[in-house]
């Protein structure tokens, strides 16, 4: 694939999900003419295609030999994530996108390739915590000198290398320039696969905690990132885990944080700024804004019920107040009649109750806002086509809201 291929198949680094497929770059070392690189990764992804469909990856084949990179020649150290150069802005865009790699390697004199140290000493931040698989092809060795090379430096990039590979010998696995059909070395570059896959979903965690739209959370380990359609599965688990309490304290199970589908979160989640805050792959709590007026309004509210009573609903609740738009004059929320812990929180931080615009019991809270610099991780703003779009959907919203009398859960 040419550089431009890998380009325009890469967009913005989407949020980082369950639910997105894996982006798994398949790096062609091998930059000699007529070299051996480019059919051994041809029969790589022909042998991945059917696994990796299964596994939710996207197999993207780039050759060394089209990024055209010089001996790398920046002044800063990768390790400012600064770069003069545009070759060096596209490869840190493409490796920034990726979920992991596997390298289709030679063996050149007991090493890898230049090209592929070269490669990797153009970057930093961008490799850390994603998996790297390697496919070897040589005469003696099949390869394996250049992968032991290869793994001390991938290993102080903070790229985790694999323990499954694929270590091809040329005169046994080749004929006439061509990979010989082979079950058993299939079989090998499947598990290849399959380990890579793994390891990058229990590493995507640390990957999301390094990213630039990330903060530190309040509690050890955690951190904040804004929320998206594609985390709509783990919202939905979480809403109904923390509003079952305020159904029982308010007498009705009518809330739309029950009752809501996946895809029914998915729509809220495109028209409000969420922000969730997660540990080890784990959603703990989530709180969504936006604005209605000259009002910034917080809801969704809510902590997974094991953090209860360690201040992340505070915590939470400050940090959505604190992103309010700066000519928004005060922020309002609502909550049950009945729920008691929520009101007491809430008027700790200074919120005081309006009457009710609804016959529901819902009560509404203000508080008048000096609208400090946002903290939020932020999310794009729709353009003026998708606000009109959601209008009518966002009026919907709060009509469902005031009848299904939505109440924020217990925060602690």
């Amino acid at each position: 694939m040419s550089m431009k291929s890998a380009e325009t198949s890469t967009s913005a680094p989407p949020s980082s999900t369950a639910s997105r497929a894996l982006r798994i770059l398949v790096l062609v070392c091998s930059t000699r003419p007529g070299a051996l690189g480019p059919e051994v990764a041809r029969w790589l992804t022909a042998a991945l295609a059917p696994r990796a469909a299964e596994l939710g990856a996207d197999l993207v084949p780039l050759a060394l030999a089209d990024l055209d990179l010089p001996f790398l020649d920046e002044e800063e150290h990768p390790s400012t994530g600064h770069y003069g150069r545009e070759h060096t802005r596209r490869w840190s865009g493409i490796v920034d996108a990726a979920d992991g790699f596997i390298v289709v390697t030679p063996e050149y004199n007991y090493g890898m390739p230049a090209t592929l140290k070269n490669a990797l000493d153009y970057l930093s931040a961008e490799w850390a915590w994603k998996p790297v698989g390697f496919v070897s092809y040589g005469h003696t060795s099949a390869g394996t000198r250049s992968v032991q090379h290869a793994k001390q430096v991938v290993t102080t990039l903070r790229l985790v290398p694999l323990g499954a590979t694929v270590a091809m010998r040329i005169n046994d696995a080749t004929e006439q320039g061509r990979v010989r059909p082979d079950a058993a070395l299939d079989a090998a570059a499947v598990g290849v696969l399959d380990e890579l896959v793994r390891v990058s979903r229990a590493l995507r965690p640390m990957r999301e905690a390094a990213r630039p739209g990330a903060r530190p959370g309040p509690l050890p380990g955690s951190y904040v990132r804004p929320l998206g359609p594609d985390d709509a599965a783990e919202v939905t688990v979480l809403q109904r885990c923390c509003w079952v309490d305020e159904a029982l304290a308010n007498d009705t199970l009518a809330l739309p944080a029950l009752r809501e589908s996946p895809q029914e979160v998915r729509g809220w989640l495109t028209r409000w700024r969420a922000t969730g805050l997660w540990r080890d792959g784990r959603l703990l709590g989530l709180v969504r804004t936006r604005r209605v007026g000259a009002e910034w309004h917080v809801g969704r509210l809510g902590v997974a019920p094991d953090l209860r009573g360690q201040g992340v609903g505070r915590w939470l609740l400050r940090l959505a107040e604190s992103a309010a738009d700066r000519d928004c004059d005060r922020v309002v929320l609502f909550t049950g009649a009945e729920s008691h812990g929520n009101l007491a929180l809430y008027e700790s931080e200074g919120y005081r109750r309006e009457p009710s615009a609804g016959e529901d019991g819902a009560i509404r809270l203000v508080k008048r806002t000096a609208s400090p610099a946002p903290l939020l991780p932020t999310a794009s703003a729709p353009s003026a086509g998708e606000a009109a779009d959601t209008e009518k959907a966002e009026d919907a919203e709060k009509d469902v809201e005031k009848a299904g009398k939505t109440v924020p859960a217990h925060c602690g």
